[in-house]
């Protein structure tokens, strides 16, 4: 009889015992669970299974069915021995059977691994010795200084190598460029020509410089895969004892003449490949350049008081809550509020606007912005890997992290991609001596040697990430962060581009700009009613009327009760009056008649105002209007979408009126209002109903559902915390040109990973029937390999200079 076996997954989404128990009941139905406990308290489930009729990953899909969701830990590790793209293939099959782990991206352009898996189940530790038995190094991520220094380590050491390999290689390669005729007048000294002193040279170049390449294979083929290494050592190999072997005939045969050896290919192809990989490494190391520019925007220390003395600390040292000193035109040194002082904050780096903001004590500021003009006093509330920054950075490293779904195409192929190359070779080789020369082991043998060579997968391994890592990047510099490689490669898709109204297309900042009064109520009290009944509100509107009020002088008093009715207004009770403001709708909901202000309302509303109405106990009070100007690059940046091919439609919650004047103002294709917030993730729902790959973009809670369900979400990084959350690229900017933006960007990024993928292809299947035919000499297939791979990384790094649309804008 099969063991049973008892594993521990950790919750999210609980809110009550209700949920717990629901959880425990769907568990309990699945086949093969004797028993299922979830515990609210530490949200957590302990499940009893019999391994033979159900899985791990079966209880996640059931959790995740019943609207909750298994939390993973995620780690991300630095592995160093990968070759090929083979060899990141190999570790991400053995990390993902892994039980434990539920998720596994491997990157070859980046040599790290980013893991999620259940602790309850394993161990970092354990997942470490997996990859050690393959033959790898995997270790928890250091920092970035840490890992710049140690790459800087490989280099110099594989520099050396270099070095020394091309000092023993050159005579070789000397003696094969003068058997060229158009090179015979070229000296020769007779000494290298000798069998015995080629092997002297060609030797410290096969077994010492190579020892990594019979390391790296020796590790494959007992893991019963293979990868680059494989292909390098067979072929050098061969090439190396079959000159030992034509060497030793030579010698037994009285030393007549001198043998046609293959010293040189073995060395020269170790030597070039060598070279190829220093070019890339070098290469690889600018893509990922964007995150060192964002880390370079962080103070590195901070002026602390603590005890009453002022202290100098590293930034690691400062904590949340701490009271920090900033002089003018010092960087903010973490996110904190203004205690006391007033200045201009330079916050370019975030908005990309070059106007500073004026900052007065209670207002937020950003970590890494700059300090104009004055001093300033501030409490620190988030730092570390908390601040704006290093959520940005985080946000970056996860995207370079991540796959584009293109490139599981390339992952596929290039798992195949050896072995099928190895019994291509040896099917040429006995092709030729066969059939094509029998009997001749000279001509057989340099096709087998080449097709081994030129056929390494590299430049396949390295045409999407390092395409995504550099795209990724630009995206950064210019203020969209794209949260995983599958969302830069979707938004060139995007037909249809959906935008809300406030603080999207407008500024976000309304201002009160007519009060009319009701028979019976004068302005000062109309504005005493409205202003002190929004105050509880969040809502921009709301704050125009509350500020409107307060400029005009009228004290605003505390309300006894507030309710918010999304998408209609406010209801509260102000010196035991019922207070509502709102929409038409809302009154009407609420059985007031406003009839006599129809006429009023509606030509407010045709100058693009937001008109509302104000009653006490049932009884219209008045009007007050707010108008949100259209922010100043809004019409140019719909037009710029326009010349994309794409539709644009503006999606508001306000009355008809005011969204059509908007709309006309700005240039949408249509207009979408009057939606209360739960009905817009319905529209987006309705319009991919019709076949449309749709993008949300907005800035408030009300926007976070559509943002989820579009088939894009941009959060405008100016909104709320719950917005950015649901998106899938925060635009940093407030500015709507971050949209064509992203959608420009995406679209060359594709085009630069399908120009590497043609290249990798291409230069795969062309290069391979040539050298079956004898037609590439063995070293010119190791130069062309190497070079093949620096291509494609030079090739994403064109990325990084891309101009847009737009006057280019840098973070």
């Amino acid at each position: 009889m099969q063991e049973t076996k008892e594993v521990s997954l950790q919750i999210n989404g609980m809110t009550c015992a209700a949920c717990a128990n629901r959880i425990e009941k769907g568990l309990s139905k699945i086949d093969g669970v004797q028993r299922a406990n979830v515990n609210f308290a530490n949200e957590k489930t302990t499940i009893i299974y019999d391994p033979e009729q159900t899985t791990v990953q079966h209880f996640s899909d059931k959790i995740n069915k019943l609207g909750y969701e298994v939390a993973y830990d995620k780690q991300t590790f630095d592995i160093t021995g990968m070759t090929c793209a083979a060899c990141a293939n190999r570790i991400e099959k053995r990390l993902s059977k892994l039980e434990g782990v539920s998720q596994v991206s491997v990157n070859f352009a980046l040599e790290n691994t980013a893991v999620e898996f259940n602790r309850n189940q394993i161990s970092s530790v354990e997942m470490q010795e997996a990859v050690r038995k393959l033959g790898f190094s995997m270790q928890p991520k250091v920092s970035e200084e840490a890992a710049s220094k140690g790459k800087e380590d490989e280099i110099k050491k594989q520099t050396g190598k270099f070095i020394f390999s091309a000092i023993l290689s050159f005579p070789l390669l000397w003696t094969m460029v003068t058997h060229f005729e158009f090179t015979s007048f070229l000296y020769m000294p007779h000494i290298f020509m000798n069998p015995w002193v080629q092997l002297a040279l060609a030797a410290p170049v096969q077994f010492i410089v190579g020892a990594q390449f019979y390391r790296g294979a020796y590790s494959a083929l007992r893991n019963k895969s293979a990868n680059m290494d494989v292909l390098i050592a067979l072929g050098t190999t061969v090439a190396f004892f079959y000159s030992i072997f034509l060497g030793w005939e030579w010698y037994q045969g009285g030393q007549v003449g001198m043998p046609e050896l293959y010293f040189e290919a073995a060395a020269i192809i170790i030597t070039l490949v060598l070279l190829g990989k220093l070019f890339e490494v070098r290469a690889k190391g600018r893509t990922g350049q964007a995150i060192q520019k964002l880390l370079g925007l962080q103070a590195k220390r901070a002026r602390v008081i603590r005890d009453g003395e002022e202290l100098e600390l590293p930034l690691e040292s400062v904590i949340s809550g701490d009271l920090l000193i900033v002089r003018p035109g010092e960087k903010i040194p973490v996110d904190g509020i203004i205690e006391e002082g007033q200045s201009a904050i330079d916050e370019s780096m975030l908005t990309g606007e070059s106007m500073p903001v004026d900052k007065n004590p209670g207002d937020s500021v950003i970590g890494s912005t700059i300090n104009k003009n004055g001093s300033l006093r501030l409490r620190a509330t988030k730092v570390g890997r908390d601040t704006a920054l290093a959520q940005i950075v985080k946000i970056v490293e996860e995207a370079q992290g991540s796959k584009a779904d293109i490139q599981r195409l390339a992952d596929r192929v290039s798992g195949v991609f050896v072995p099928v190359v190895v019994m291509i070779a040896v099917a040429t080789f006995f092709v030729w001596y066969f059939i094509v020369d029998p009997g001749n082991m000279r001509s057989a043998i340099v096709p087998f040697i080449t097709i081994l060579v030129i056929a390494c997968p590299c430049a396949l391994g390295l045409a999407t990430p390092t395409s995504v890592m550099a795209g990724s990047g630009r995206a950064a510099e210019l203020g969209i962060l794209f949260k995983g490689g599958e969302h830069l490669e979707h938004t060139r898709a995007i037909q249809t581009v959906v935008l809300d109204k406030t603080g999207t297309i407008t500024k976000g900042e309304p201002e009160l700009t007519d009060v009319i009064v009701a028979e019976g109520f004068t302005e000062g009290e109309l504005l005493a009613i409205a202003g002190s009944s929004e105050q509880g509100s969040e809502h921009p509107l709301a704050e125009a009327i509350v500020k409107g009020a307060k400029e005009r002088g009228i004290h605003l008093q505390d309300v006894e009760s507030f309710e918010a009715i999304p998408g209609y207004g406010i209801k509260a009770i102000f010196n035991e009056a019922e207070i509502f403001v709102g929409t038409r709708r809302l009154f009407i909901q609420q059985q007031i008649d406003v009839q006599l202000f129809d006429k009023q309302m509606i030509e407010l509303e045709k100058q693009g105002k937001t008109a509302m109405l104000v009653a006490k106990n049932k009884q219209v009070a008045g009007i007050v209007a707010v108008a949100d100007s259209v922010k100043e690059t809004s019409t140019a940046a719909i037009g710029r979408l326009h010349h994309l091919g794409l539709e644009v439609i503006m999606l508001t919650g306000d009355n008809e009126r005011t969204a059509q004047a908007i709309g006309q103002q700005v240039g949408v294709d249509r207009v979408i209002a009057e939606v209360v917030p739960e009905q817009k993730a319905e529209v987006i729902q309705k319009l991919q109903a019709e076949g449309k790959k749709v993008a949300m973009v907005g800035d408030g809670i009300n926007d976070a559902p559509a943002l989820a369900v579009a088939d894009i979400g941009m959060a405008i990084g100016t909104g709320t915390d719950i917005a950015i959350e649901a998106a899938d690229l925060t635009l940093m900017r407030g500015d709507l040109h971050s949209v064509a933006d992203s959608i420009e960007l995406s679209t060359k990024t594709m085009r630069n990973i399908k120009q590497n993928l043609f290249f990798a292809f291409f230069y795969n299947s062309a290069s391979i029937p040539i050298a079956a035919i004898g037609l590439l000499a063995p070293w010119v297939a190791g130069a062309a390999m190497a070079f093949s791979s620096v291509s494609v990384v030079l090739n994403a790094l064109r990325l990084q200079r891309l101009k847009l649309g737009k006057k280019e804008r840098s973070i």
